[in-house]
């Protein structure tokens, strides 16, 4: 088993061959220089007469060109900051406990402890270099003699915030020993060299691909192309010393804790699942309606505690709650559990970011009132908005035809099912209504067809129902494909309109306001910056919208509640149990337009379609 100055060395190794092509670099731009000196000094000498004039004149150009390209890259390399992650600082103040812990770990591993701690809103801990070249030279106001070689500052320790409030105490100090025995080899001078040079070039990349001015364009475009170049070139170099890096790290952390590192890191595949799952089905329908839980992480504990009850391979999981959990190592886990919350939100749906009149905090035990209730309400006025803009089409059952000697009379209706709306229930021939008589629109051609009731306006169109979804969703082949098509484009629409609000609000300034930490460029390149779902598709918003509609009649008519699964989301409450068998009759409506699964489960459940919902 290789010792862990083995690997140190293989790093070293790796980060001399890096500096290697920092100063062939380097040497390739001072090379016409060094041409030009040696033909200057040649012609004052007398060893070269004025034959090399010529050759003197243009190894000058070059070199005060080459001397002016390499000047321009190295002081955009040395410029550009790198993008940090962003996260949420932490100060010694606010967790003594956890920088303590941090702290006497890294005194067992023998390696320097890390600078500072954050924590970010994943299922991920890593050390990050978060120091800056200087715009001068390095002992400039900072007190430093000239000359003093500059010694590496440890990384940042960021700390994955469910770990927190779902691991113990124990388990977090062995899941935090390899990434905490990393800052040994951070402190060695090459290392630390040979990340910065990578870093910087990276950094100016970026700041390459920024540039939209033509005037700045021209120049930092052959910044990007240099910076990309000597990526390249050092990109296998700079791997292979990270890896080792990495391994010698692991190598020093066999030594602590070595058995709790095996329960960590089973505790590590069971966070990420559970954390998933609340984002992806908690948190992103209350993100999309402009409210974010503000306690995300507390909310994993029960999310993990649930999947922990349900998952077979989990068993046992759950009497780990009753040791002392990583998240009382913080003195006001609350106001820390916030900050990670709204961070969350705009890392993985781009919210803005502070609170506001569009975007406030809800609690957990607010959330199936004020998120689940209003998601389901929101979501069936959309799908009755594009029921009311679509064409009218004919109903498959042909009206009752009187005879020819009596008043017309109005098609027998089913009270469970009533009419869309006038015009549905008229159209029978384009242009005409029922017995030849002309929609209300139209001008009158000739006398009415039958007596005075005729003349009497139309019924108004019904409430918002149920019965009426599933009619039209029944009786017109065509209405599914046709309502599935324009609920995407109005979602589309929303989300467009919505990410038009956040561009206008801005957010560099408010970003500083709550004191966490963006790399430069990083809130330029767009929010969110890890998306959390694809796109739905037309189908599963149609079934989505059914869905609410299905959940909207049952709390109206049926007295069930909304109510929050940890692991699902939304849920519907009937008498204080979920009912988790809606899913199937909705997809037999949507997809083969069958509404008999459906309507049995109404009559189980005893909701009443024809019963108008209150929508938002």
């Amino acid at each position: 088993m290789a010792s862990p100055e083995t690997g140190v060395l293989a790093a070293r190794a790796r980060a001399l061959a890096v500096l290697r092509i920092r100063s062939t670099a380097l040497a390739v731009a001072l090379l016409p220089a060094a041409v030009a000196v040696v033909l200057l000094a040649g012609r004052v000498t007398g060893h070269l007469g004025t034959g090399w004039d010529l050759a003197r004149w243009i190894t000058g150009g070059l070199a005060v060109l080459s001397l002016s390209l390499a000047a321009l890259v190295a002081v955009v390399v040395a410029r550009a900051r790198p993008a940090l992650s962003p996260s949420v600082p932490i100060s010694e103040k606010s967790a003594p406990d956890l920088y303590r812990l941090v702290r006497d770990l890294a005194d067992r591993l023998e390696v320097p402890a890390p600078s500072a701690i954050a924590l970010t809103p994943d299922c991920d801990s890593w050390l990050e270099d978060r120091t800056h070249r200087a715009h001068g030279p390095p002992g400039r106001g900072r007190g430093r003699a000239d000359g003093e070689r500059r010694v590496p500052e440890a990384p940042v320790l960021v700390i994955g915030s469910p770990f927190l409030w779902w691991m113990r105490v124990a388990e977090l100090r062995a899941l935090l020993a390899p990434v905490v025995a990393g800052t040994g080899p951070s402190a060695h001078p090459d290392i630390a060299a040979a990340r910065r040079f990578i870093r910087g070039l990276d950094a100016a990349v970026a700041v390459s691909a920024r540039a939209r001015r033509p005037v700045r364009g021209l120049p930092l475009r052959f910044v990007g192309r240099v910076a990309r170049l000597l990526l390249r070139a050092g990109r296998d170099h700079a791997t292979i010393m990270e890896r080792a890096v990495a391994a010698a790290a692991s190598e020093r952390a066999q030594t602590v804790d070595y058995g709790l590192r095996i329960v960590a890191q089973e505790q590590v595949g069971l966070a990420y699942a559970g954390w998933d799952r609340l984002l992806t089905r908690v948190a992103l329908p209350a993100w999309r309606m402009g409210r974010w839980p503000s306690r995300l992480d507390a909310g994993v504990v029960s999310a993990l505690t649930e999947l922990s009850r349900r998952d077979r391979l989990a068993d046992g999981f759950a009497s780990r709650l009753g040791e002392r959990p990583a998240c009382d190592l913080l003195e006001e886990p609350g106001a820390i559990d916030r900050a990670a919350s709204l961070l969350a939100a705009r890392l993985f749906h781009g919210g803005p970011a502070e609170p506001g009149p569009d975007w406030s905090p809800v609690g957990w035990q607010q959330y199936p009132e004020e998120v689940v209730d209003r998601k389901w309400r929101l979501e069936a006025a959309r799908l009755h908005r594009v029921l009311d803009n679509l064409p009218a089409t004919a109903l498959p059952a042909a009206p009752v035809t009187p005879p020819a000697t009596a008043a017309p009379v109005a098609p027998a209706q089913d009270p469970a099912v009533p009419p869309l709306s006038y015009a549905h229930t008229a159209a029978r021939t384009p242009g005409h209504g029922p017995a030849g008589r002309p929609p209300a629109d139209e001008p009158a051609t000739g006398p009415p067809a039958a007596g005075p009731h005729e003349e009497q306006p139309p019924a108004p169109a019904p409430g918002p129902t149920l019965a009426r979804v599933i009619d039209r969703l029944t009786h017109d082949a065509c209405a599914g494909d046709l309502v599935a098509e324009r609920l995407g484009a109005e979602v589309e629409r929303e989300e467009r309109a919505e990410a038009a609000r956040q561009a206008a609000r801005g957010t560099a300034p408010q970003d500083a306001a709550i004191g966490v930490a963006w790399g430069d460029g990083m809130a330029e390149g767009g929010l969110p910056l890890f998306p959390l779902q694809p796109p739905r598709t037309g189908r599963e918003l149609l079934a989505d919208h059914v869905t609410a509609m299905v959940c909207c009649a049952a709390v109206d008519t049926a007295g069930a509640v909304p109510g929050l699964d940890w692991l699902d989301g939304p849920a519907l409450l009937v008498d204080g149990a979920r009912r988790c068998d809606l899913g199937r009759p909705v997809l037999s409506l949507v997809d083969d337009g069958d509404a008999e699964p459906l309507r049995g489960w109404l009559t189980t459940i005893g909701v009443r379609p024809e019963k108008p919902v209150r929508l938002v």
